[in-house]
């Protein structure tokens, strides 16, 4: 499901009715309904933590436990949801950043240095989000854990997984490609993840990698 809802005329708190419309909207057609019961909110290293898009009630509570910044990856926009994020934002005192990525398509070299810088400077404790908190959640956590934390490869591999509903199959694969293009490339050299991306990465080419990789498969069961 895309992020690009219809705005259906919202205009803030100052119009319930149009209000009331991008409410049905966010939980009918955004899967608003589903996150009531499902969070996917899981602790990825001290005071950050990663989850699925929050409600105005959950920013509530987010903010009574003592979060300070809110990472965005679906990025600004006329949604619905993300309006009414960023009204909640305003309301609580909430840092809010976004960031737009995609779950189906690589950053640019530029993008992920970008990244990593915000990453280091946001203030704790810290919620990344997208969607769903599957797949671009997953990407960002693992690269937080490499870049931020130290911490081993496989251990952030470990952020794009079945228990956050992240698929390495289909488009969203090309995400866990990624991580297996600097295992390759650059963790095999000594290179830190930074680096690597500074010197070697090139989202073109392990796309294409990826999508050979794939056909092959594809021709392997036929």
């Amino acid at each position: 499901m895309p992020d690009k809802m219809p705005d259906r005329g919202y205009r803030g708190a100052s119009d319930p009715v149009t209000r009331a419309w991008a409410w049905i909207g966010v939980n009918l057609v955004d899967h608003g309904l589903i996150r009531m019961g499902w969070t996917n909110h899981f602790e990825v290293a001290p005071g950050v933590w990663r989850a699925n898009q929050p409600s105005p009630a959950r920013l509530v509570w987010l903010q009574r436990q003592g979060f300070r910044s809110i990472l965005n990856l679906r990025g600004a926009g006329l949604h619905p949801s993300y309006l009414f994020e960023r009204d909640a934002c305003e309301r609580l005192g909430l840092h809010l950043e976004n960031f737009k990525m995609s779950a189906k398509k690589l950053p640019a070299p530029d993008r992920l240095i970008a990244l990593e810088a915000l990453l280091r400077d946001l203030p704790r404790p810290l919620l990344i989000h997208c969607k769903s908190g599957a797949d671009r959640t997953g990407l960002v956590a693992a690269i937080h854990l490499l870049t931020i934390e130290g911490r081993p490869l496989d251990e952030a591999r470990r952020q794009l997984s079945w228990k956050y509903m992240h698929r390495s199959t289909g488009p969203t694969g090309v995400l866990d490609h990624l991580l297996t293009s600097y295992d390759r490339e650059g963790a095999a050299r000594g290179l830190a993840f930074g680096d690597w991306v500074a010197q070697g990465y090139d989202p073109a080419r392990i796309t294409a990698d990826w999508r050979a990789i794939g056909m092959g498969r594809r021709q392997a069961r036929t």
